[in-house]
């Protein structure tokens, strides 16, 4: 299930703090070093769900490696993408602050180990660290801006321009810091991230290849031209 069950794992090692979560950078020496004691890391296998709609949110969250997609299924059956989850990635910031449930699932589209803080070394950090903060802030108004890009192309866009749009969401440095032009990540991992099927997705991905703004690539894609993947369909 979700995090809400016990967790178990060692305190994340200093190296490893500051390769998965660039805001670290922000934070003093003791600063750090309660943020280190407040997060343990968990391995969840492919198609495992990680967290579950309705949930307490104890954890605020970070993705040590592997690929996790953030949605939602709704009463009929029907799956929405909101986010895809790379390596670098923190979410839940804002249900941690505000204390309430999670309103979204987020399932693991490959085998994925997160590091997970608790609410009260998230809440101290929050009281205590300008650096901390500073992030915070930056954080929340760039997920603010997906999710109203999200709603956006959702209703406009053909399935091509929306394929396009969510492989360039994950290259937002704020959200996604330290990837690279290449994305390793599979045709049918994407279609999961965009809520389009497998062979729609692979249509698309060879579209936007003949068109030069991407290269189709074993075990990935590399982005020629991010500018024209995130305008899209304009």
């Amino acid at each position: 299930m979700g995090a809400r069950t016990t967790v178990n794992g060692s305190m994340i090692a200093p190296d490893s703090l500051k390769r998965i979560a660039f805001w670290s950078r922000e934070l003093g020496e003791r600063e750090i070093e309660v943020a280190r004691a407040g997060i343990v890391e968990k391995s969840y296998r492919a198609n495992e769900c990680i967290f579950v709609r309705g949930d307490p949110f104890e954890y605020w969250t970070g993705v040590v490696t592997g690929l996790a997609r953030m949605g939602i299924v709704s009463r009929g059956g029907k799956a929405t993408s909101f986010a895809g989850l790379t390596e670098g990635a923190w979410f839940g910031e804002g249900s941690v602050l505000k204390n309430e449930a999670r309103r979204y699932d987020v399932v693991a589209l490959r085998d994925t180990r997160l590091a997970l803080m608790d609410r009260a070394t998230f809440l101290w950090l929050f009281e205590n660290s300008v650096g901390f903060n500073r992030f915070l802030v930056g954080q929340l108004n760039e997920r603010l801006g997906q999710f109203i890009g999200l709603l956006e192309y959702g209703r406009t866009l053909d399935a091509t321009a929306r394929l396009a749009r969510s492989i360039a969401s994950l290259f937002n440095p704020i959200l996604y810091p330290g990837l690279t032009r290449h994305l390793e990540i599979t045709q049918e991992e994407i279609g999961a991230l965009s809520g389009i099927s497998r062979q729609n997705a692979n249509r698309s991905l060879k579209r936007l290849s003949d068109e030069g703004l991407l290269r189709l690539e074993y075990g990935g894609v590399t982005i020629v031209d991010l500018d024209r993947l995130r305008s899209y369909g304009e």
